[in-house]
């Protein structure tokens, strides 16, 4: 495995705390536990900066490769930034506790916490965050981060989607930091801990992003020399 950028290495380090800190302190005084998952406090804020920072990094490399790729490569990438932008806002309502905002009737009414986000709504009398936000999320990441990467490896046709598309794909350690966070999160016997793998989904998505496994798909032609073909 080739060696780690210090960026990884500190995200990684990141998330291994976080997710000891949430063990330590569900052993010893489930309060602090919850204390430390509160909505607006230290994780899900470092949640935001995660998915923004992934945000960013997609529409910085947008406006780098906009005269080299083609339109559906740069149109996936834009829309990978705007994916990751509108998470970050739910997460945080919008800011609208920060900027203490009323919300409309319709998300008084709809919204199980009564915010101005889409994720908590109950239509029909299904909650969008347990079928969308867990069940499906859980589904196409499975995919994403198992699945295409195997076929990637092995298959021509995966290889000319994955770069027709512009699709960062995750690198090794970044599959194996999905599933052993996954693993941990089920060590938690609180619900809370969904406010965890928030942030750890979070961060491991930039890392993917930023250092993805076919990151000889996101430079310029000039700078692709130290690249070679997987």
């Amino acid at each position: 495995m080739k060696k780690l950028f210090k960026t990884e290495i500190v995200v990684l380090s990141i998330i291994f705390l976080a997710f000891v800190t949430g063990f330590i302190l569900l052993k010893i005084n489930v309060p602090f536990f919850e204390t430390f998952t509160v909505e607006d406090g230290l994780i899900e804020w470092l949640t935001v900066i995660g998915l923004l920072a992934g945000s960013f990094t997609c529409f910085s490399r947008f406006i780098k490769l906009r005269k080299e790729k083609k339109w559906m490569f740069l149109t996936a990438t834009f829309f990978l930034g705007i994916i990751l932008f509108f998470a970050a806002g739910e997460e945080i309502s919008w800011a609208q506790r920060l900027l203490g905002l009323q919300s409309p009737e319709y998300f008084q009414k709809h919204n199980t916490q009564g915010e101005t986000n889409f994720h908590n709504l109950v239509l029909g009398g299904v909650r969008i965050n347990r079928w969308i936000f867990s069940f499906l999320l859980i589904f196409v990441m499975s995919i994403y981060i198992i699945v295409v990467p195997l076929l990637y490896k092995r298959k021509k046709w995966m290889q000319n989607f994955v770069r027709y598309f512009g699709i960062p794909l995750p690198k090794t350690y970044q599959i194996i930091s999905f599933i052993l966070m996954f693993l941990a999160s089920e060590m938690m016997n609180h619900e809370k801990r969904a406010e965890l793998v928030e942030f750890g989904t979070a961060f491991l998505l930039f890392l993917v992003v930023a250092y993805p496994l076919n990151k000889e798909d996101f430079v310029l032609k000039e700078d692709k020399t130290e690249f070679v073909n997987p």
